[in-house]
């Protein structure tokens, strides 16, 4: 079985109170629909065959009759959706009295039933009035003459997928089930709930259910009861919701209706990943692994269409008001990190090499921000403007009016003569415009950076970014090589978001202008003499190929360690109509050839802030031998 994704469903359909047929009908009628969807999960509320909202009828051994013969009903039902789990609500009769249940049902079978651990009996909730928890309770029932086991203490096992369930207040509990269910390997924990909704709830709620997916290292699935619910006290929003790992996969629009159904493939490959990699969870499973057993189900495979948001740019939040707030995070923490080196160091300044990109102009900001917050003069900031064989026009303007209106102090020596020399030396010719001749000019560079830092008793900043590092797109003892790297941990995509951030927030015309012209120039390291009409002639996404893509597969492979197969399915999914499969394999190959071939310029960084959660420093999250081959990827990727 393909264990990459499973396909879940959450739903809350349209019940009436206490009219068991009904609602029973109600979940045979979307269980068709979703096995036809390919669903190998469908979970709906705590009981949802009965409704929830029944108060003392739950006394009522007619009710309680009719809610088994209503799972009886689903079980048959699940004959013609085979290879479906269906987790239904339900009360059930025990010798300890009335459980409520969450009720397991695949290939005609009533497998098992998890009974609510918390019965909570506080505020609106009186449920200890009606229900017994798990403590008080037998290991099997009697379901109209089935014997059918009932433990909160069982796992679901489909294949390698193992699945927990806990229902409402469980989630809510200091300690709930679902971390135990975690330790003892629960990939997928389900949720069966009827909460209802009050002012402010729901996103209270919401952020549980991402803090236990993010501890718990795990899929979340939550579906609560809905419209038909008894409206007396209460009134039921229709609650769908699934996460992975912290994050919301899919939730519906509440207040419907009719039913609610949320569908999401659920990446079993990222959880597993991350357990594997977390030593704090691994070690919390060692030490308090509880005893849980397991149920085999047999479930259909999952195949066809991914149903799943795939973020062609994962480094950039999509909403502007969470991309404001990163931008300004990250621009804090980059300027924290230099404010303390400086002191550290004792440097009474900065110097920056500008070249009028989009790099050195973020390094520059990130400078500029660190002096005010240490209450220094920016004239102690030294920008240095060396223009080269390479340098346009454009990139030169840009770069000295950024200077002049940020109020740093402005240099500038041209290297023309300087290298030109040099090549006389080494016996190169000029006219040969191989790596010899580019990489002279970014080693001059950076020797002229270095001892005018020296001269003035203060550090070189860095400006090369993530992006750069992770294809070693970078001049070695040249750009390479600083005091400090302020963009080490900042991927391509998101410096050209911060400097967009930083020219809206600026009250300067002169830098908004200059920030917005530098935004719209190619990237180029400027190495190679410009067209004969004086514009950049040496683009680099011409030549590594288009950085969009390469900081996804950054995201994909180093984050979460995916495959190049698994890469190039999602990004084919991410960008489809804006690059064709060949082209996608294309970068790709390059890629993963650079990001193993360049691993010795990653060996040796200058110090850096990490700013989020892929970082390349040798010192934290990427320790990779230099001479690893990249064989058995290359190899992998030939044969998509």
């Amino acid at each position: 079985m393909n264990t990459d994704f499973f396909r879940i469903a959450a739903v809350s359909p349209a019940v009436n109170v206490a009219d068991c047929d009904f609602n029973a009908e109600k979940i045979i009628d979307v269980c068709h629909r979703l096995h036809k969807k390919g669903v190998q999960l469908a979970v709906f509320p705590e009981m949802s065959v009965t409704a929830y909202s029944c108060a003392d009828l739950f006394h009522s051994s007619t009710l309680l009759v009719a809610a088994e013969r209503a799972l009886m009903k689903i079980a048959q039902m699940s004959l013609s959706a085979p290879g479906m789990i269906i987790i239904v609500g339900a009360p059930l009769r025990t010798s300890a009295g009335v459980a409520n249940c969450g009720v397991v049902i695949a290939n005609g079978e009533i497998l098992l039933a998890v009974p609510k651990s918390y019965v909570p009996n506080y505020n609106e909730f009186y449920e200890c009035r009606w229900w017994t928890n798990d403590d008080n309770i037998e290991s099997a029932i009697s379901i109209q003459g089935k014997s059918v086991p009932i433990s909160a203490n069982q796992l679901i096992k489909a294949g390698d997928v193992k699945i927990g369930i806990e229902i409402c207040e469980d989630l809510w509990a200091p300690l709930p089930p679902s971390t135990n269910m975690a330790m003892v390997g629960a990939q997928i924990i389900v949720n069966l709930s009827a909460s209802n909704d009050l002012i402010g709830k729901y996103e209270y709620l919401t952020s549980l259910i991402r803090q236990q997916s993010s501890r718990c290292l795990s899929a979340y699935v939550y579906a609560s009861a809905g419209y038909g619910e008894s409206t007396t006290d209460l009134v039921f929003d229709g609650k769908t919701i699934i996460a992975e790992n912290g994050k919301i996969l899919a939730a519906n629009n509440r207040f419907n209706m009719d039913e609610n159904v949320v569908i999401a493939d659920v990446d079993i490959d990222i959880i597993n990943h991350d357990r594997r990699r977390n030593t704090t969870f691994r070690q919390c499973a060692t030490r308090w692994m509880p005893i849980m057993t397991e149920l085999p189900v047999n479930v259909n495979p999952h195949d066809g269409e991914l149903l799943r948001t795939v973020d062609p740019h994962p480094f950039v939040p999509s909403d502007s008001s969470r991309l404001d707030e990163r931008c300004r995070e990250i621009i804090s923490l980059q300027s924290l990190g230099l404010c303390r080196r400086l002191q550290a160091a004792h440097s009474n300044k900065a110097v920056v090499g500008i070249s009028g990109g989009l790099d050195s102009t973020l390094a520059l900001i990130v400078a500029a921000d660190a002096f005010d917050r240490l209450n220094r003069d920016r004239s102690d900031i030294i920008g240095v403007t060396m223009p080269g064989f390479g340098t346009t026009d454009r990139t030169y303007n840009n770069a000295l009016v950024l200077m002049k209106s940020l109020g740093i102090t402005m240099r500038e020596i041209s290297v023309v003569s300087a290298v030109k020399q040099h090549f006389s030396d080494i016996g190169h010719n000029p006219d040969v415009h191989d790596v010899t001749y580019e990489n002279a000019q970014a080693r001059y560079r950076t020797m002229l950076l270095m001892d005018i830092a020296n001269k003035e008793n203060g550090i070189v900043i860095g400006t090369g970014d993530l992006s750069e590092l992770a294809l070693g797109w970078a001049t070695y003892n040249g750009d390479h090589m600083s005091m400090y790297g302020v963009n080490a941990g900042v991927p391509k995509t998101l410096v050209r978001h911060l400097v967009g951030w930083y020219a809206s927030q600026t009250d300067n015309a002169d830098t908004a202008a200059a920030l917005r012209d530098v935004l719209d120039t190619p990237i180029s390291p400027e190495l190679l003499p410009a067209d004969s009409e004086g514009n950049i002639a040496q683009l680099t996404e011409d030549l590594v190929g288009p950085y969009e893509l390469h900081d996804f597969f950054l995201y994909h492979f180093v984050r979460y360690g995916e495959s190049p197969k698994k890469i190039f399915r999602l990004a084919c999914i991410a960008f489809e109509g804006v690059y064709s499969a060949d082209t996608i394999r294309q970068w790709l190959r390059k890629f993963f050839s650079r990001f193993f071939s360049q691993q010795f310029k990653r060996s040796c960084l200058p110090d850096g802030p990490k700013v989020g959660s892929v970082c390349l420093s040798p010192r934290g999250d990427w320790r990779m031998p230099s001479d690893a081959t990249a064989a058995l990827w290359l190899a992998e990727i030939d044969t998509l």
